[in-house]
């Protein structure tokens, strides 16, 4: 099921039981910024998004994932999850809002999760929440709303 024909959603080639998020366009700031991105359902309203590859070019002064990375991957895994446990057109769709709290430094060089969780789905909004994860350790939890596109 692919209704946003610019995004990509299909089995993730190595990843049994993931499938990409990915834009047919990669000059766009997912690809350029983020990097390749997986997503997998967890549960009937939950789903968990993994940036795969943590470079230099994600790092603050301090050798960690800077904290604009963490947001960004966040923002990126709400439409992901809105997509995935849905089946919502997110293309069209905004942040309304973003609420985060950094816990934990994010290391560069491993994957890092998005672990979120629809809360409730209106006829226009979508609220969510979750956390952000490497391992065992906790980086940031969030709680977010997105604008589901306009009818017309």
């Amino acid at each position: 099921m692919q209704p946003d024909a610019e995004f990509i959603h299909e089995p993730a080639p190595g990843h049994p039981g993931w499938f990409t998020w990915t834009l047919d366009d990669d000059t766009r700031f997912n690809a350029v910024g983020l990097g390749p991105m997986i997503i997998r359902r967890e549960g009937a309203r939950s789903a968990r998004v993994r940036l795969l590859d943590l470079e230099r070019r994600h790092s603050n002064m301090h050798g960690n994932v800077h904290g604009g990375v963490t947001l960004a991957f966040v923002d990126v895994a709400m439409f992901a999850t809105m997509f995935s446990v849905l089946g919502a057109q997110v293309s069209g769709s905004v942040t309304l809002d973003l609420h985060n709290q950094f816990i934990g430094a994010g290391q560069i060089g491993e994957p890092m999760d998005v672990l979120c969780e629809v809360m409730r789905e209106t006829g226009r909004l979508v609220f969510l929440r979750g956390s952000v994860e490497q391992g065992d350790r906790l980086v940031s939890s969030f709680l977010g709303t997105l604008r589901k596109p306009s009818v017309r």
